[in-house]
């Protein structure tokens, strides 16, 4: 089956996933500065939470933009 890929779709794909990247860093970034707080973390300590919580992080937005493209190009969705 071929995806559909128009203007108009990669638009609709661009535009969920922006909405779900934004969602999802608000949620990680909430996490993150509950479990900054509760552990009084700051300094040395807050930058390595923010990078082992990037690593997943950046997973997650890349599967957002693939299922985002996916779900708008599908033809069925048409």
């Amino acid at each position: 089956m071929q995806r559909i890929k128009t203007f108009k779709t990669l638009t609709h794909a661009a535009a969920a996933a922006s909405f779900l990247a934004v969602q999802a860093v608000i949620c990680v970034g909430t996490v993150y500065w509950a479990v900054a707080a509760t552990l009084h973390m700051d300094g040395t300590a807050a930058i390595v939470l923010g990078v082992i919580f990037a690593v997943p992080s950046t997973y997650l937005l890349m599967m957002v933009c693939r299922m985002a493209f996916e779900a708008e190009t599908d033809p069925a969705n048409q």
